[in-house]
């Protein structure tokens, strides 16, 4: 189950996602992992800790790094905000960041409609925090 608050913007009222308890941790994870596949604990944790450094190393060769289950990572880079008047002006030193865009999974049917996200239980309910405290 999923948690909602009820926020006022602009006078209106809107449901938004909460986030209850820690972060799930990468142990937990592992040993989530470990109980439905062939690997053991040990071995499902030392790939978790390992991942972010192979995708860094993937994604600083331009390539983005897709996942199958969970979605695709890529970078994007920000400059500033006074742009350059010609396309010989821009150079690396126009790039100001650097960070890691994030789409995840998805299917869709013949239609074009999406029809499955992965990283989302097709049987999700959603409660309100307030009424779960009582």
């Amino acid at each position: 189950m999923a948690f909602y608050k009820k926020q006022k913007l602009n006078g209106k009222w809107y449901p938004r996602a909460v986030t209850k308890g820690h972060p799930a941790t990468t142990d937990e994870v592992a040993e989530k992992l470990s109980v439905i596949s062939t690997l053991s604990e040990g071995d499902t944790y030392a790939v978790l800790v390992n991942l972010g450094d192979v995708m860094k190393e993937m994604l600083s060769e331009g390539r983005s790094v897709q996942l199958k289950g969970i979605g695709t990572f890529y970078l994007s880079c920000q400059s500033s905000s006074k742009g350059a008047d010609t396309p010989e002006e821009v150079t690396p030193q126009s790039v100001v960041g650097v960070k890691v865009c994030f789409i995840p999974e998805y299917r869709r049917a013949q239609n074009n409609k999406v029809i499955e996200r992965t990283l989302i239980d097709p049987n999700l309910s959603w409660i309100d925090e307030d009424e779960a405290v009582k």
